[in-house]
Order: structure tokens, then sequence, then C-alpha cells
């Protein structure tokens, strides 16, 4: 028995107890990214809500819809299609509004300080980074609160990391508030990039700087339009863009500071910006 068997088969059996418990899970490939979507859902053309019971949604078996594909139907968990994804799978995640949670992300021990000085104490569950906080109620979620702080709890997946100390406390108005008081963001200037630009080398298929253009706008109108699932149509875009503009070094830090402006005006926060650039450039090893 292989190694990366053993570990899926531990993924499987968390998810079942979670799942038992009352949490809908969802496998993570690796970058902390959910699985893609097979052919006949490319793009959300299914409807892009698996496992759901309202007529004219998608009734795709795959776990291939981010966080609306999470579950807690040991049927479907369990199923060849799910057990082929738990296999190559390096996280169990799942959906924090779906089981009536919110989950405060700090990022960094700035964020935890802060949260200690002014949110109740409650669940805490160590991250690699810092630590997810836990509430008792779901509300809408929302990226970069603060320096550091996320806010996951409807329509957003979060990676499940043990149970972690303390007693989960109700969801109070302080997190609320922090949604709530949060401005819409504007098209903002864009920041210095923070990830590096492929290097190039590679023969070059753009005969005219119209060509880049094109798909640099496209992407940034990608971007703009996503409803739901941010965090992977981010990713989505970014490794679109890598595979027909990495390898022959015409991208510029100017290219990629438009892409990430664009995901910063959907509440994507820098670290969230870099973290899915250099996940797509891995996989597509650049």
């Amino acid at each position: 028995m292989t190694q990366p068997t053993l570990i899926g088969r531990e993924h499987l059996h968390t998810a079942l107890a979670l799942a038992a418990s009352g949490v809908p899970v969802l496998p993570l490939r690796a970058g902390k990214v959910p699985f893609g979507n097979c052919r006949r859902c490319t793009d959300n053309a299914c409807g892009g809500r698996p496992n759901m019971k309202t007529p004219g949604l998608c009734t795709c078996p795959g776990p291939c819809h981010a966080w609306a594909a999470a579950t807690t139907d040991r049927n479907v968990i369990g199923s060849d299609v799910w057990r082929r994804a738990w296999l190559c799978a390096s996280a169990v995640a799942y959906h924090p509004g779906g089981a009536g949670l919110t989950v405060v992300d700090l990022d960094n021990a700035d964020a935890i300080t802060w949260a200690r000085e002014h949110l109740p104490a409650t669940q805490t569950v160590p991250t690699t980074r810092g630590e997810h906080w836990l509430y008792q109620g779901a509300m809408t979620s929302a990226n970069g609160v603060r320096p550091g702080v996320d806010i996951k709890s409807t329509m957003a997946y979060a990676r499940w990391l043990g149970s972690g100390s303390g007693t989960m406390t109700a969801l109070p108005d302080a997190v609320r508030a922090l949604a709530t008081s949060k401005p819409t963001p504007a098209r903002p200037v864009p920041q210095t990039v923070t990830a590096s630009v492929p290097g190039g080398g590679g023969d070059c298929r753009h005969r005219t700087p119209a060509f880049l253009e094109r798909g640099i706008a496209m992407a940034e109108q990608r971007i703009t339009q996503a409803t739901s699932g941010v965090h992977h149509a981010v990713y989505r875009v970014f490794l679109a863009v890598l595979s027909t503009h990495g390898r022959c070094g015409c991208l510029t830090d100017t290219h990629v500071a438009r892409l990430f402006a664009a995901a910063q005006a959907k509440g994507e926060t820098t670290r969230h910006c870099t973290e899915a650039w250099t996940n797509a450039r891995t996989t597509l090893g650049l």
C-alpha cells in the first residue's frame, strides 16, 4: 500500500467522521485549493452547485465545485468518484456556514493579539501561521476585514486542522460588525507586486502586443465577474494566464499587478493573491 493511499484513507476517515457530526466536507488538492471542474462543468456551465436537491442545478457526482460541493452525505463522500479524489487529496476542508459556524482566520501574531483584546474567547485551532477562532453561528464571509484577519462562513471553505482547544461560544456582534463595517472596495491602485514573474525562454506565440493585452483584459474581467468561490476563480484565472503567457517572458510586473488589483477588488488579500500565483506556477512547473 502506497503512502498516498494511506494518507487518502486517513482523509476519508476524517471526512466521514466530520460528516457524521453534521459538518459538510470536501477534499483539497495541493496548494489548499479545491479540485478543478470536470469538463462538463467548466466555467460553471452546469449551474455550479452540486449535491443540492434544487431543480436545474448541477448533478455532477464529483467534488469539483469548491465550497458548494461540501456534503454530509456519506454515500457521496465514499463514492468511487470521491474516493479517487481522497486518494490524491492533500487536506480535508469543510464549509463552516453549512455547519452553522464562523471561522475567524487570524494569519499572524499581530492578528492574534488583536483578537485576544477585542473578541470573546472561543474554541481555538492552531494553523501554520496563526489561529482559527471558531464561533457558533453563520454569517457572510469576508476577506481582509482587518490586517491578517479573514472571516470564513457561508460560501467559503476552511481546512480542517483538528478540534483545537477551548469551548465554542456564540457568534458575537463584534465579529459580525467586522464584515458590515468593511468598506466596499473600489478598484485599488496596483500595489507593489510580491509575486515573481517567470523569466521566459520559450517560444513566443504573441505576434502582436494586442494578444497579450486582450488576454490580461479578459482575465481581469473573469475575476471581476466571479460571483462565488472567488479564491478558486482567482487561482483558475492565474493558472490560465500563466499557461498561455508564462513561458515566453512576455509577462511583466505591471501585468501581474493588474491581476492582483482585480482580485483585491473582489476582497482578496495580497497574501491570497501571492499564494494563488505561486500555486499556479508550481502546478505548471514554472
